[in-house]
């Protein structure tokens, strides 16, 4: 009659068998992680619950840069096709979020329709309120480029403190949400004009731990002579390695990405050879994509055990009848010891904490006493997840990558990258001239 009860209590130890890499995350992500974020608040410190959808979604680029510096550009030149709500000039006109995906009829959402549609994975964007929705779109078009990748414009960012004040939505907290479901975060900077104002280094480092999904594309290089490009192209890794701190250095594209004739045709071969390169990249998406959201979730997992320490120390320490709210000052001052404590106790290396000065404002507006005290069955789920779960996953991403067939992206300008329009010798011979207005009325 209670036969269950020991098969139940066998399974625990045994990893669970799943039929597909997405099933396999859902599942666990329920009923091992959810349960821990649930009872430490984790949604309102960190980041909303995940969704169904966001397993399921095909991999995301999300493109970010100061105003001007090609993203929108650069999206037409890989689709090789103008997408609705499109807007281009020199002047900051991409005002709002765009996200390009397949659809079978052409048209624009909006995003109050968008965040309650279940299939879409930006349901719990609305927490940013009608001031980001009613500046997020989704432009829907039948691309060959989009079967396979969804991809993200972004308002260009904005020199000066006015700009950013009249936004009315935290910005750099949207483009953090973003940043951790997307597959590649690719930022833009114009050979030109190589300033970063204080928004962008902002952003790049609300972008924090996601160092290993960022590119960066130096775009219209093609405007400038061989000696200034290196030049700016140093000044560049230079600014980079302030704001980025990470022991690699990071991948620079260079190239000038639209589809115009080059300005200065002296790099056309660096060029070429650069965009194939990024182009291999982008390309390789569908194909890690199980792997990167695995890998996202082990992050995660590891932030919320880190969130549920901490908040079951402010919970031991507050009393349980007076001097409550002098208490919480003085836990809330002292976060930074909390934390040392929390790293030997548990051997936990520091770069999983949340960051502190962020910490210490979201915990002004709680009720420390309406904490959870720790719950070791909770950890030990998420460290069972962590041990068993996730290497039996592993296991089932490689059987998946060897059964499909090599998925990359296709279409746009992802067709012939190399041996098409973008191969070597492109322009050269017969093809000679092939980027000057004349040459196609022949």
């Amino acid at each position: 009659m209670f036969s269950w009860l020991g098969t139940d209590d066998r399974r625990k130890k045994e990893p669970e068998v799943f039929q597909t890499v997405s099933e396999g995350l859902k599942k666990l992500y329920k009923t091992k992680l959810l349960p821990l974020e649930e009872s430490y608040k984790f949604h309102e410190f960190h980041s909303p619950a995940l969704e169904d959808a966001d397993f399921d979604n095909k991999p995301m680029v999300l493109l970010v840069g100061q105003y001007s510096t090609g993203k929108t550009s650069f999206i037409r030149y890989l689709l090789e096709q103008d997408f609705p709500g499109m807007r281009i000039g020199p002047e900051p006109t991409t005002d709002s979020f765009i996200a390009v995906m397949h659809g079978d009829t052409e048209g624009v959402i909006p995003g109050n329709a968008l965040v309650v549609d279940p299939k879409k994975p930006f349901r719990k964007l609305n927490a940013f309120g009608n001031a980001f929705l009613n500046r997020f779109v989704c432009a829907q078009l039948s691309n060959p480029v989009l079967e396979s990748i969804s991809v993200i414009d972004t308002p260009g960012i904005l020199s000066g403190e006015k700009q950013r004040i009249s936004r009315g939505y935290d910005f750099a907290a949207v483009l953090e949400w973003f940043a951790e479901r997307v597959d590649r975060i690719i930022l833009l900077f114009d050979a030109h004009k190589l300033d970063i104002s204080d928004e962008f280094s902002e952003v790049i480092k609300a972008l924090k731990n996601h160092e290993d999904k960022i590119r960066v594309v130096l775009n219209k290089a093609d405007q400038i002579e061989t000696q200034q490009l290196m030049r700016v192209y140093g000044a560049l890794m230079w600014s980079l390695g302030k704001i980025v701190n990470t022991p690699e250095v990071i991948r620079v594209y260079i190239g000038s990405f639209w589809s115009h004739p080059l300005l200065i045709p002296d790099n056309r071969k660096l060029f070429e050879a650069e965009e194939q390169d990024l182009f291999k990249d982008i390309q390789s998406l569908p194909r890690n994509a199980a792997l990167r959201k695995l890998n996202d979730l082990i992050k995660r997992a590891r932030l919320a055990k880190v969130h549920a320490y901490i908040i079951s120390s402010l919970k031991k320490e507050m009393p349980s009848v007076f001097g409550k709210e002098n208490k919480k000052k003085e836990l809330i001052g002292s976060l930074g010891d909390i934390y040392k404590r929390i790293e030997r106790e548990h051997q936990i290396s520091p770069g999983d904490f949340p960051n502190l000065k962020k910490m210490q404002d979201q915990l002004q507006g709680q009720d420390l006493t309406k904490f959870q005290p720790l719950k070791p069955k909770l950890l030990e789920a998420v460290d069972d997840m962590l041990a068993n779960d996730i290497a039996s996953l592993m296991v089932l991403v490689r059987q998946e990558e060897t059964q499909r067939p090599n998925p990359v992206v296709k279409g746009g300008a992802f067709d012939g990258t190399l041996d098409g329009p973008f191969g070597h010798g492109y322009g050269e011979g017969a093809g000679e001239g092939i980027d000057e207005a004349e040459w196609h009325h022949l």
